[in-house]
């Protein structure tokens, strides 16, 4: 089998390195890949968001399977046009996609088939928005398109509400996806990532895994597309995963379903867990980055045959074995990431990382010089360790990167610290 993976971050990287190790998998394509996917399969210069292009090479390299990473792919139709040339690939319509191409679509779905949410209100004119902002506080501000999961902002005061409007609508940080914002109503609790395999009727779930948004420790700072994840997440029980099937997860499919638009692919729900149980932030609609790092680290299971089953409908048949260990990453990232950030800065000590036992660095903004691996993104590289438990995965991904370096990094010193402290 020839594959085909589009994109070129940590999760990638980490899909990549999985599909790797399946037999039935005789070449692998990264299109445009890193430093890292250069390693285990033929990086291609082509973008993720043309679509076009990629379909041309996916027919002249008689690609047998195209497994679809970034979201603006995705929404563009990459799945929509690879289907229209015969092409198999893996991943939601464009129209389904929508879930998370579209706050105001996702926010409408869930309303209007009582999936437990925070309530909102959307507007296209800032004027209004400020206007209903004048009795506010605590609030929550998203812009309607896509923005590289920096386009929520967490308002603690009215002030910081309007400077998120005048950001969205009026600075137009995020171009056109701020033309509507969704303001929700704050919810308080602990957040966690629920990600599933479907084939827009059976839901297979991966295991649950916990995000870490902000940008420092502390959970403080501006949002980012994710600073570190684990997986499991002791928050989610098993009790708590039955209500987020019942409650959450199949009530979508189903009404997507009912929509018209046969959701197919990964359906990922970010969520809160309160006192009165799990509430949808956001629906994403591919694999989370970088939860992916730590849930491939930690499945055993082959992942081509659950993706073919996903694409022909036959998901019913299929169960995925998972690891008892426990998975930390740790996201190295460039200096003023989520802002202005420098590329090409030379990144030493990757091999010594990667030698320890249970860890792969997987990369993410890195680019390949004369035999060196230089900096080329915000999110550089995700440190991921495997090990008994979290506080031993902690310790075991927290070694490698005291490992590397390079000119103006950081990162956060707290990943999986809540959750670690415990022992659980």
């Amino acid at each position: 089998m020839r594959v085909l993976v589009v994109g070129g971050g940590g999760r990638e990287h980490a899909l990549v390195w999985k599909i790797s190790q399946s037999p039935k998998v005789k070449k692998i394509f990264c299109a445009p890949g890193n430093a890292g996917t250069a390693a285990l399969a033929e990086n291609v210069d082509i973008a993720a968001d043309q679509i076009e292009a990629l379909a041309d090479f996916a027919e002249r390299e008689s690609v047998d399977l195209c497994v679809v990473g970034p979201e603006q792919a995705l929404t563009l139709g990459i799945v929509d046009l690879f289907r229209k040339r015969g092409l198999r690939v893996f991943g939601p319509t464009a129209q389904a996609a929508r879930l998370e191409g579209s706050k105001v679509f996702s926010k409408d779905l869930m309303r209007n088939n009582s999936v437990p949410t925070a309530d909102y209100k959307v507007f296209d004119d800032p004027a209004l928005a400020r206007a209903y902002l004048q009795n506010k506080d605590r609030i929550i501000v998203k812009a309607d398109g896509l923005t590289a999961g920096k386009g929520a902002y967490v308002c603690r005061t009215r002030e910081e509400a309007l400077i998120a409007v005048e950001d969205i609508m009026e600075k137009k940080v995020y171009g056109s996806a701020g033309d509507r914002v969704v303001i929700e109503e704050f919810l308080d609790g602990r957040e966690v990532s629920y990600l599933a395999f479907t084939d827009g009727k059976t839901i297979v779930p991966l295991e649950p895994a916990q995000d870490h948004k902000a940008a420092y420790d502390g959970d403080e700072g501006p949002n980012t597309g994710g600073m570190g994840a684990y997986s499991p997440a002791p928050l989610l029980t098993p009790e708590l995963q039955e209500r987020v099937m019942a409650e959450i997860m199949y009530p979508m499919v189903e009404a997507m379903a009912r929509a018209g638009c046969l959701y197919q692919g990964v359906l990922y729900a970010g969520l809160m867990i309160d006192s009165s149980g799990p509430k949808v932030l956001e629906f994403n609609a591919r694999f989370g980055d970088p939860e992916t790092q730590p849930l491939m680290m930690r499945m055993k299971s082959d992942l081509i045959p659950i993706l073919d089953a996903c694409i022909d409908g036959r998901l019913k048949r299929q169960s995925i074995q998972w690891s008892d260990e426990s998975a930390v990453c740790v996201v190295m990232a460039a200096e003023g990431y989520p802002g202005k950030y420098a590329k090409g800065k030379e990144i030493f000590g990757l091999e010594e990382a990667g030698r320890q036992s249970g860890v792969v660095v997987f990369h993410a903004g890195t680019s390949l010089a004369d035999g060196k691996v230089l900096t080329n993104g915000g999110r550089v590289l995700g440190v991921t360790a495997l090990d008994d438990d979290l506080p031993a995965a902690i310790k075991r991904a927290y070694e490698a990167v005291g490992k590397i370096k390079w000119e103006g990094f950081h990162y956060r010193k707290d990943i999986a610290g809540r959750a670690g402290a415990r022992g659980q």
